[in-house]
């Protein structure tokens, strides 16, 4: 049986102070062992802020039997107060579904400002609709379809990671869309009051939304729950050739809000989210090939013939 010390690599941490310590493992238990029997001795230190390295500084998969590693020290990091990615993708997601509706349903806010009082254009209820049922659907996939790699991250970057939500797409873009300007009077006669052209573009937007949680159950079947395995992505949308069709269909979903409302709020939303989809998605590319090598298909990584 293997015996392993943890150890402090620098100042142990507050809630570890009696570091180091040294347990025995048997031949079947992992490193996950390990973070549990430190909650153990350690009930403050609970096991997703725990961050186990070798002498290399090479940090541990959860997986790994202790046999393997032999008579060791492992060091122990803090991670500091963990929030799970479920809880803030949920948390994310509330900022539009909160502030939406304050500022369409609160058009006294654009008058106090403005001096105007409007009737919502049909563009303006279509889209707060769209926006609406987008965000429904987030909150639904975040709850019962995403299975998460890892079940944690820090606390503190949920403010980081809301800002996007909260600020572009909920007072930006809520602000922008349900003013007087694309009120009734204000789009009469214009494309944007066109309703073969809102019509059209709705139906293309429905079928990017659908295209995109049908990605989203492949993507969740092939992580059975609770593990962090996951197999080569086939079927709907990565027939067309692409790493994560997913974000493809986002694009075109919120494409459709900037063709639909001309906005350019609309428009630096979409921008900076498609940005950041890139990036995410050049990642799981390589991520993919790293894993799978010559078996993973020669793939786009985000948009059918170009990237």
């Amino acid at each position: 049986m293997p015996t392993i010390t943890v150890a402090s690599r620098g100042k142990p941490s507050s809630l570890a102070k009696a570091l180091p310590m040294t347990m025995q493992l048997g031949p079947d238990e992992t490193v996950a062992d390990i973070k549990r029997n430190i909650q153990l001795h350690f009930p403050r230190m609970a096991f997703d802020r725990q961050r186990l390295t070798n002498e290399s500084k090479k940090a541990l998969d959860d997986t790994t039997k202790a046999s393997s590693l032999g008579d060791t020290t492992v060091y122990l990091k803090d991670l500091g107060p963990q929030i799970s990615w479920r809880t803030v993708f949920l948390i994310e997601y509330l900022g539009p579904l909160f502030i939406h509706p304050l500022l369409y349903h609160c058009p006294q806010i654009y008058t106090y400002f403005t001096n105007k009082t409007f009737v919502h254009s049909d563009m303006q209820k279509l889209v707060y609709t769209l926006v609406m049922l987008h965000y429904a659907k987030r909150e639904f996939e975040s709850a019962f379809v995403h299975r998460f790699s890892h079940a944690t991250m820090p606390a503190f970057n949920i403010f980081k990671n809301s800002a996007h939500y909260w600020l572009l797409s909920g007072v930006m873009l809520a602000g922008s869309l349900y003013g007087p300007w694309y009120s009734a009077a204000a789009v009469k006669g214009s494309i944007r009051n066109n309703p073969t052209y809102l019509y059209v573009l709705t139906a293309i937007w429905a079928f990017a939304e659908l295209s995109n949680l049908k990605v989203h159950y492949t993507l969740r079947n092939l992580r059975p729950a609770g593990t962090r395995t996951r197999g080569i992505p086939q079927g709907y949308g990565f027939n067309l050739g692409l790493t994560c069709p997913n974000y493809f269909f986002e694009i075109i979903a919120w494409t459709v809000v900037c063709a639909m409302t001309l906005d350019w709020a609309a428009v630096v939303f979409t921008v900076v989210g498609a940005a950041q989809m890139i990036v995410w998605a050049f990642k799981k590319h390589n991520n993919y090939r790293k894993e799978f090598g010559s078996r993973y298909p020669k793939r786009n990584v985000i948009f059918p013939y170009l990237l």
